[in-house]
């Protein structure tokens, strides 16, 4: 055999051995119709095959070629969705909270974001410590009362949980205006504010309670919330460099990250400045998308690629269609925030009930909860629930997004690859009719006809 021939042979060979690797795979997806029919359901399995591609719209998926590492997905447990699931019973308390955080039976929620005091999706107002500069910084209340023990029952079902810690307004002692809505932190009370955020840390730690990160302000340039309070990019940078970085530091707590802006993708040049002028306090930038484009993640990101990117809010109203809202989230939330480079997509709040209540006067009346909590004995899963099941059900922490191309614009796309070899690739048609994809993985693919105004994660394993 000439060497040829021979290098012929050891190509078939290695050829086959990968392409065995994947076509003795089997396919296993998961579909959400936007006409509700299927429910994250799971389908009948297909595998990958050596034989040519029939579709002419296809995503070809390479592992070879990494992104980011993923931190987890998950919502927003404001005071508010805590005191709704404690007003179930036992039974039913114990199935929503494995249906959100079990990793094994539910689908898997990894991160939480709570408020530092009351959100607008709280059943009041409050801080930590109302009143004035001498009054000692106290929990009890609400968050005592029904989030932390809720936070407790995560934990026990999932103890890796991450939590993200994010106020929505200083004390009114501490601000310019002393009011619930608006204004903006005294300088004078800077350093008094950092103090609170420590205080807030140990009091979570004597709970049990560890923080995994916590941004300095929610929206900082909307002051029309209740509660809310606004901060430039120049005080954020001046608060983080001068007081909370240093203070974070002293009292133990370097580890825990803190993440800049936390608002739109409308301006980037507010995590821009905070990037460029915190140093190594600011582990990087969280975002929302009511206004701006998705886009807005990468070119922080190429700003600075040291720095990460975070989704950390986006709410679905009680107005909207299923089929509208599921669509749009899946592709601008969900496949945008990861292929722009986010590390955590999170959704808004986790429950509420009929009402869409509690919430503060001020408060949003048109955010509808993962799950609305009828009775005692009765929930519904809604949109946003079924929005980010699509995803955390089928990717762990520290999975690592790989490269996804579809050549159809109607089809979105976006592919993680665990740490176990196993592939999710989150496919979503927007067109009003089915399209017959064929998905590629080397020199191997599988078709599949992805129904109109649909998503669907295929999920398979690469052996070796």
């Amino acid at each position: 055999m000439n060497l040829y021939s021979a290098f012929k042979v050891l190509s078939l060979v290695v050829f086959l051995f990968f392409s065995g690797q994947l076509s003795s795979q089997t396919v296993t997806p998961w579909l959400t119709t936007g006409d509700q029919v299927q429910l994250l359901q799971k389908q009948s399995h297909t595998s990958f095959s050596i034989s040519p591609a029939k579709n002419a719209s296809t995503i070809t998926i390479d592992a070879s070629s990494t992104f980011q590492l993923i931190d987890g997905f998950g919502f927003c447990m404001t005071e508010g969705s805590a005191e709704v699931i404690v007003s179930l019973d036992t039974i039913h308390q114990t199935a929503l909270m494995n249906d959100l955080f079990n990793p094994s039976t539910g689908i898997g929620v990894s991160v939480v974001r709570i408020s530092i005091g009351a959100s607008d999706l709280s059943s009041s107002d409050y801080t930590y410590q109302d009143g004035d500069s001498t009054t000692m910084f106290n929990m009890a209340g609400p968050d005592l009362t029904f989030l932390i023990p809720v936070l407790k029952k995560a934990l026990a079902i999932n103890p890796n949980l991450k939590i993200l810690a994010t106020p929505w307004t200083a004390p009114l002692w501490m601000k310019t205006n002393n009011a619930w809505v608006g204004g903006t932190l005294k300088p004078s009370c800077y350093a008094a504010y950092a103090t609170y955020f420590v205080n807030y840390l140990n009091a979570m730690k004597a709970q049990g309670i560890a923080i995994w990160a916590v941004t300095p302000q929610n929206e900082p340039e909307n002051g029309g919330n209740d509660p809310s309070m606004t901060f430039t990019s120049i005080q954020e940078a001046t608060f983080i460099n001068n007081n909370l970085g240093p203070v974070l530091a002293e009292n133990g707590y370097s580890s825990i990250k803190i993440i800049g802006f936390d608002h739109n993708c409308n301006n980037t040049a507010y995590p821009e400045y905070v990037f460029a002028n915190t140093g190594s306090y600011v582990d990087g930038s969280a975002f929302h998308l009511y206004g701006g484009s998705i886009s807005a993640l990468t070119k922080v990101h190429n700003f600075n690629p040291i720095k990460n990117v975070y989704f950390t809010e986006q709410y679905t109203g009680s107005e909207g269609s299923f089929s509208d809202d599921f669509g749009w989230h899946i592709q601008h939330v969900i496949a945008g925030s990861l292929n722009n480079w986010a590390k955590i997509v999170l959704e808004w709040n986790v429950a509420n009930d009929e009402k869409l209540a509690p919430r503060t006067p001020g408060g949003c009346k048109t955010c509808l909860g993962a799950f609305t909590i009828h009775s005692r004995t009765v929930y519904t899963r809604n949109k946003s629930y079924y929005i980010l099941a699509q995803i955390s059900k089928f990717v762990k922490v520290g999975a690592t997004r790989i490269s996804s191309v579809s050549t159809n614009n109607a089809i979105s796309s976006t592919a993680i690859k665990n740490h176990d070899g196993s592939i999710a690739v989150l496919a979503y048609n927007s067109s009003g009719t089915a399209i017959a994809v064929s998905i590629f993985h080397g020199n191997l693919s599988f078709d599949y006809s992805i129904p109109a105004k649909s998503a669907v994660t295929f999920v398979y394993q690469i052996n070796g």
